[in-house]
């Protein structure tokens, strides 16, 4: 489709910093980015296997090495006949850059692009991203309100990091592309995303950005964090996830400095203080003088140490433009009213969920698996065999061989860089015989030099 670059690369840029902790790319991950996107591109068009599982198995086939794969993105005909038939141009420049390059540093992009690729190896991975049952718009756009539960065990939070991260960017940049209509999503329903343990997540750069402006376009981020430090290590100290947050609910805690921002965020109050002061004798048998003065002082509303101390039933309340509210938690398996509201998890039979939704197809599952353009052994387009054949340059068009005239020599090199007694030669050894080499050549007088 017309976004379908821009689809690949917003997927590549995920790819490419697993663990959002990326601030700038080096020469490695940018190349490896370019490949990435030529590969997804050419696999979508004309691989078997349309899934990451599928890239990574193109771009590491044992059976064909990488410099003919580069070849087969570079000649196969991605685009329809009635569009010329010929390869897409991105999959084609992407191929030919890496071709540029010299053997070492093209396998070093190679390497680098497999590193971020080598979760979708795994089966259960790759089972679970090969097919889908719901698209994107099914959460705002669908007949009825839907929810989507991403669930993942405690031991695998840090390993299937990079493919959450990869579905929230798609869910956040699909549900924000327009606010017209145009982008062909009927907006039905608000929707809430509840991210708990979200800084895990690393840092997501359109995340942050998109927190000011999603509200307009129907969604809400509920952001689950165990202390502010946490957000500062995944966004750094000048991020602006607290910033965009309209309402922030503040627990007791164990870190000062958490503590600490959480007071100067309630501000202060202002309370009267009394100070008395006695004149005269304490023995004497009259009263003594009493003065009485109050002033007003300011005072934190909680002081770190208060906050550390809320009990377990209470939690502050911050809503941006009020006064701070301290609460009380409500637990819904202790309120009656919620408690009506929770259902029994249902049964699942032995053939699976009974209310599974059917498969629906897709735009690239129907395209036909596409075959490179033959190429000659040792020859054709590009210069490299489908075969692995021997790799010429495309500038030339056969082999030069240099033709040898032992008569032109001027120096005779030893044959056998041996001694009498057969012992090897030291390299000084066989600078004194080059020397000794040259010099009686300098004394020859048949040389056909002219003195």
């Amino acid at each position: 489709g017309v976004h379908e670059v821009r689809d690949v690369q917003n997927i590549a840029d995920i790819l490419v910093d697993p663990e959002g902790a990326l601030e700038r790319r080096n020469h490695w991950e940018k190349t490896s980015h370019a490949l990435l996107v030529g590969a997804i591109l050419h696999v979508l068009y004309a691989g078997e296997d349309k899934t990451l599982r599928g890239v990574a198995n193109f771009l590491s086939d044992p059976a064909c090495p990488f410099e003919v794969t580069l070849h087969r993105m570079m000649t196969t005909p991605h685009l329809l006949a009635e569009q010329g038939g010929a390869p897409h141009p991105v999959v084609a420049s992407a191929a030919r850059e890496v071709l540029n390059k010299s053997e070492n540093e093209r396998s070093g992009v190679l390497s680098t692009a497999m590193s971020f690729l080598g979760l979708y190896r795994d089966p259960t991975v790759a089972e679970v991203t090969s097919r889908c049952d719901w698209r994107i718009t099914d959460l705002i756009a669908s007949a009825h309100p839907v929810s989507l539960y991403l669930v993942v065990p405690p031991s695998d939070i840090s390993r299937t990091k990079p493919l959450i991260r990869l579905i929230l960017n798609q869910i956040g940049r699909r549900l924000t592309e327009s606010l017209d209509g145009s982008d062909g999503i009927e907006r039905r329903h608000k929707l809430l995303l509840m991210l708990d343990e979200f800084p895990a997540l690393g840092r997501l750069d359109f995340f942050e950005s998109a927190l000011a402006f999603m509200a307009g376009y129907g969604l809400r981020a509920f952001l689950i964090a165990q202390s502010l430090n946490q957000i500062d290590k995944a966004y750094g100290p000048n991020h602006a996830i607290l910033d965009n947050c309209h309402v922030r609910i503040a627990f007791a805690t164990n870190d000062e400095r958490t503590a600490k921002r959480i007071s100067d965020a309630l501000g202060t109050a202002t309370e009267l203080r009394a100070q008395r002061n006695y004149a005269g004798h304490r023995l004497a048998p009259w009263l003594g003088h009493l003065m009485v003065s109050r002033q007003e002082t300011a005072r934190p509303l909680l002081t770190p140490g208060e906050v550390m101390q809320l009990p377990p039933d209470d939690a502050v309340v911050m809503v941006s433009g009020h006064a701070p509210i301290r609460a009380r938690k409500l637990r819904y398996y202790q309120d009656r009213n919620f408690l009506v509201r929770v259902l029994t998890a249902p049964e699942l039979a032995d053939s699976g969920y009974a209310d599974r939704p059917a498969g629906r197809p897709d735009d690239w599952s129907m395209l036909p698996v596409l075959a490179a353009a033959s190429a000659a052994m040792g020859g054709g387009v590009g210069g490299v065999a489908d075969e692995g054949g021997h790799q010429l340059k495309p500038e030339l068009e056969a082999a030069f061989v240099p033709s040898r005239d032992d008569g032109a020599q001027d120096l005779i090199l030893l044959e056998d860089e041996r001694d009498d007694d057969g012992a090897s030669l030291l390299p000084r050894d066989l600078d004194r015989q080059l020397v000794r080499s040259a010099r009686l050549a300098a004394l020859d007088p048949d040389d056909g030099i002219v003195l």
